[in-house]
């Protein structure tokens, strides 16, 4: 059973200083047994990035849609895991007013570095929460899941503009605002005809990531972790994608070759 000293040393171990800007995305199942649980993987990641900003994705898309329109930061539950739950709900943390694809943040600047979401009409928007993590020498760290949980990586396809990545038709969508007024926001959701999620073939990239040399493999608890930067993983999906833009959902692998003289 971890102790949340032990933990907050693997994110030592790990390379980490605890002043970084970085993205989690975790599995609380993988982690194994923790003193107190949860909430103790939550104290240990907060305490250890105290000076830099925590992020943490509090994902709507499976409960906000077309039927039910309505997001409120202050309520709707996260689709994305115990530990974004009770991550959302701890004192000083702020969520996004993304209506589908929110993040919450811990953490300096984590208010201003979240803000003007509700402005964003797709899931990880050019200029959006995702896409400034390459541009902050971001970190993303992956506990105990694999690249087709990376939300990262949907956000290189929408700045790349891949084709076939957004529905056509956008949902007409309700956040609320901090005063409680509605703002009416138009959405496009991630969509592909021939393959439903998208995310489940970001695997095909592991590779390719490993041969360049920017992703760490590190352990968190019992967790085997994916430890990369957001510019490095941007480089490395932009020069596979370019000749292809599409073959991460159109072709069954991507050959080696395609990453060979990647610099």
């Amino acid at each position: 059973m971890y102790t949340k000293a032990e933990l907050k040393q693997q994110l030592q171990n790990a390379g980490l200083t605890g002043k970084e800007t970085i993205l989690i995305h975790s599995s609380m199942k993988a982690i194994g047994e923790v003193e107190s649980g949860a909430d103790t993987v939550l104290d240990a990641w907060m305490e250890y990035f105290a000076d830099g900003l925590l992020l943490l994705p509090t994902h709507t898309w499976a409960n906000v849609n077309a039927e039910h329109p309505v997001y409120d930061y202050r309520s709707t539950p996260s689709c994305v895991g115990l530990l974004t739950n009770l991550f959302r709900l701890r004192a000083g943390v702020v969520r996004s007013l993304h209506p589908t694809h929110s993040l919450a943040g811990f953490g300096k600047g984590a208010a201003e570095y979240l803000a003007g979401e509700d402005e964003n009409n797709t899931p990880c928007t050019l200029g959006g929460a995702y896409d400034r993590l390459k541009d902050c020498v971001g970190k993303i760290l992956l506990v105990g899941v694999g690249h087709e949980r990376n939300t990262y990586i949907h956000s290189v396809e929408e700045v790349l503009n891949v084709p076939n990545r957004l529905a056509a038709e956008p949902m007409e969508l309700l956040t609320i605002l901090p005063d409680g007024s509605k703002k009416k926001v138009y959405m496009r959701k991630h969509y592909n005809a021939m393959q439903p999620h998208i995310s489940e073939e970001f695997v095909k990239l592991n590779q390719a990531f490993l041969d360049c040399g920017v992703v760490e493999e590190v352990v968190f608890g019992d967790a085997k972790c994916l430890l990369r930067d957001a510019e490095k993983v941007f480089r490395v999906v932009r020069h596979v994608l370019a000749p292809d833009p599409e073959c991460l959902v159109t072709k069954p692998e991507i050959p080696t070759e395609r990453w060979m003289n990647f610099e």
